[in-house]
This record gives structure tokens, sequence and C-alpha cells, in this order.
């Protein structure tokens, strides 16, 4: 598996329903409210054989209320 950290900035008023939205595909190891430029933050897992783009766009990026993402990519843990 692969951790990424996936930040959202959501719609004014729609940041609940989007982290509900998020936890209900039942896809994120973690879940964050921040502040920031970013309102939400999440830890996930893409498996090894899944592209990263295509995993994200299609189990998370489609969510009604998210305006902008950052996808940070993580490498070996020391």
């Amino acid at each position: 598996m692969r951790c990424v950290f996936v930040q959202f900035r959501c719609q004014p008023g729609k940041t609940y329903a989007v982290a509900d939205a998020i936890y209900d595909r039942e896809v994120v190891s973690e879940l964050y409210s921040t502040s920031g430029d970013f309102d939400l933050m999440a830890k996930v897992y893409v498996p090894e054989e899944e592209d990263v783009g295509h995993w994200l766009n299609q189990n998370l990026f489609d969510i009604e209320g998210i305006s902008r993402t950052l996808t940070t990519m993580t490498f070996k843990a020391f």
C-alpha cells in the first residue's frame, strides 16, 4: 500500500457534508479538520497496483462540495 495525504478545500458551509461523504466511502485511514488553506486532511492508503491519480479520482474527488485538493505522496519512512 502507498500512503498519501490529501488535503481538501471545501465550498463555504460544506465541510461537514464533505467529511461525512469521505467517511461514508470507507477509503481513508484517518481524517482531520485543519486550519490554514485547506479544511480537511486525509491519510489514505492506495493499493500498490493502482495509479494514485486515477484511484483518488474514482474514490474521493467526485464528492460534491470539494473545491480544491492537494495530494502529497510519501516515500520511505525513517
